[in-house]
Formats: structure tokens, C-alpha cells, sequence
């Protein structure tokens, strides 16, 4: 990797842990460089992926245990500086699950709205905190994207946007291959709107378009 200390970088959907050398080694001459990986390749992994499963095909693909098990410690050590969702839903026939055929299913995995059950359950038998968890999936997201000035603390002057959840509180989900998450989230607030509450029906919706001022 040739280091160019005065252009920015980010690698995206960091999947494969033999690019972890290059992204320390870049980043040690000084690179503008910052790396993030996603839920499904810090969960899943190949080994536990049925044959035929299309519904886990993505790009990158999912790997091997001791792979996810090297992202992890990447992210512990400061390596990868987020995790994100790569949220990539589809129609189920474009998943060709009836014929199981990997070559011509689409190659996406729904991950936004259990991203922090997901990240949660695996990172608390791993050291992470709950400092860690607003670091990796809030603060550094927001950072990237140049909307520090409103997005990703609370703090005077910020947008109010919260979660309450119940880290203790487990539920299973299908999508995963059935697995127990721990981390139900109870409402969301956005911009001081509740938009969320969980067991309730959807209120209209409040989202708007952010572009960094950067831009």
C-alpha cells in the first residue's frame, strides 16, 4: 500500500483479516487512513453458513472463524476504527432461495436495525464497554462523514438523538441463523422525536437528507 499522507482514505467493509498488516503498516508512515468492518462478518461466520443459505451471501463474503476471530482483536487494539452495517436489503426472489444459487442471488445483507443487538451481544465477551460501543457505531461513523458538529455525542448544541435499550434483555432473530442477541432496543429518539418505540406501531416518518458541510 503507497502511503500518500496528504490524500484521505477509507477502507470500506474490511472483510478479510491478511489486510490488517497493510492498513497498521499504512497507517504507522502517517496515512490519512481509516478502516471499518461490518456486523455480519464479526458474527457470522462460513463454517456455520448452511450450503445453499443464499440469504447470507454478501460482498465480501462471509469467512472463516479464525478470520472474524482476527477482527475482532483488530478492533480491540484500534486497528479498524469502526463497525458499520453495509445495509443492503432486497425482495426475497432476488435472494433466489428456492434454487440456493449463490452465482445469481443478490449480494446483500439486511443488518441496520439489528446492528447494535448484533455488535453488543458478541463485543461483551470480548472487553468492550459501553463507551466502545458509542465509539465504534456512533461517534467515529460521524466523524468519518463530517457530521461531528451534530451527530455521533450528546452534548449542548447537538441533535438529540438517543437510544434506550436494555443491554441484559435477549431476543432471537432469524436472519442470523436463529441466534440469541442480547440488547433490545426499548425506544429511539431522533432529533428529539420519539421514532421508535418498541412493541408500537411506526410514526410517520421524521428522517431528513445529511450532507456534510465538507461537501
Amino acid at each position: 500500500m503507497t502511503c500518500i499522507k496528504a490524500v484521505r482514505c477509507h477502507i470500506v467493509h474490511l472483510s478479510a483479516a491478511e489486510a490488517l498488516p497493510l492498513v497498521h503498516a499504512a497507517k504507522q508512515q502517517g496515512a490519512l487512513l481509516t478502516a471499518e468492518t461490518c456486523h455480519h462478518y464479526l458474527t457470522l461466520a462460513a463454517e456455520e453458513v448452511p450450503n445453499s443459505a443464499t440469504q447470507y451471501k454478501c460482498c465480501p463474503p462471509v469467512r472463516g472463524q479464525p478470520n472474524r476471530e482476527l477482527l475482532w482483536k483488530a478492533l480491540y487494539e484500534g486497528e479498524l476504527d469502526m463497525v458499520v452495517s453495509d445495509h443492503s436489503p432486497c425482495t426475497p426472489d432476488l435472494k433466489k432461495l428456492e434454487q440456493g444459487d449463490f452465482l445469481s442471488a443478490w449480494g446483500g445483507i439486511s443488518s441496520l436495525q439489528f446492528g447494535l443487538s448484533l455488535f453488543w451481544t458478541e463485543a461483551r465477551l470480548r472487553g468492550f464497554t459501553f463507551l466502545d460501543v458509542t465509539r465504534l457505531l456512533s461517534s467515529a461513523p460521524a466523524k468519518l462523514c463530517g457530521l461531528q458538529d451534530r451527530k455521533g455525542c450528546l452534548k449542548q448544541g447537538m441533535d438529540a438523538d438517543l437510544v434506550i435499550w436494555d443491554p441484559l434483555r435477549s431476543f432471537q432473530v432469524t436472519p442470523y441463523l436463529g441466534k440469541t442477541l442480547y440488547g433490545v432496543v426499548i425506544r429511539t429518539i431522533v432529533r428529539g422525536n420519539t421514532v421508535y418505540k418498541h412493541d408500537k406501531p411506526f410514526p410517520r416518518p421524521r428522517g431528513k437528507l445529511l450532507i456534510s458541510p465538507q461537501l
